[in-house]
């Protein structure tokens, strides 16, 4: 680990940190502090331990050593977020990570339950050769297989805002676009009611009192879901 520290820091003197230098677990800290701060802007220490499940004096040992490397910009109290090289190390990472999960979907078939776990041991090891020719086997894949989108070589990713199934309209015609939850059980429930990205789903009712959302899917076939899963299916127009 040591070794690679010193890499990276060789690296960032000549003015740019290079994913391979980095260790496994600092790549994996920047990636979180990205979805984090995608959602609430400076991420908490605490936070960050969480979603790490680590103990928060580990968590800040690396954030310690993540600013050292010019990849977070910490305050005291505020919290951290990424620098612009931190930023782009960890859209590289989250590159490696979307193509993976989408390469075993389609090439081998393994369940939206399975993917992400297989593409988290992988990720750290994709070469840059293996990652273009994934992309070109792929045809250079906008989404991967949660409808997440995937960013491209240069690090740009596409953001949009999109209703889920307890704010969208009833009664009309949608399309799944992108599931936010990676609990196994949840994507298993997913598949088997046909509710991936890219099929059809109408809300046709709501019941707060139930806490629960009434949906017709693929074939008209009638689907009663829980508000929190309804919250975690993005949905669009399908126009």
């Amino acid at each position: 680990m040591a070794a690679r520290e010193n890499a990276a820091r060789a690296g960032k003197r000549a003015g740019k940190t290079v994913l391979a230098d980095l260790s496994n677990a600092v790549q994996d800290y920047l990636r979180e502090i990205y979805k984090l701060q995608a959602e609430s802007g400076r991420v908490k220490t605490s936070t960050l331990a969480q979603q790490m499940g680590v103990a928060p004096p580990s968590a800040t040992a690396m954030v310690k050593k993540l600013a050292a490397l010019g990849l977070v910009d910490h305050e005291l109290y505020r919290g951290v977020r990424l620098t612009r090289d931190g930023e782009r190390v960890a859209l590289e990472l989250l590159r490696h990570h979307r193509l993976l999960e989408l390469y075993l979907a389609q090439t081998l078939e393994l369940g939206l339950d399975a993917v992400h776990a297989e593409a988290d041991r992988l990720e750290h090891a994709l070469s840059e050769t293996l990652e273009t020719l994934i992309d070109e086997a792929l045809g250079s894949p906008t989404h991967d297989p949660h409808g997440d989108p995937i960013p491209n070589p240069d690090g740009a990713i596409m953001t949009r805002h999109l209703d889920n199934l307890l704010t969208c309209e009833l009664g009309t015609s949608l399309r799944v676009t992108r599931i936010t939850d990676q609990d196994p059980a949840f994507l298993r429930f997913i598949e088997s009611n046909d509710l991936k990205p890219g099929q059809p789903v109408e809300v046709e009712s709501r019941d707060p009192a139930a806490d629960s959302v009434m949906l017709r899917g693929k074939d008209g076939r009638k689907i009663t879901i829980g508000a929190r899963a309804a919250s975690k299916l993005l949905v669009d127009s399908g126009a």
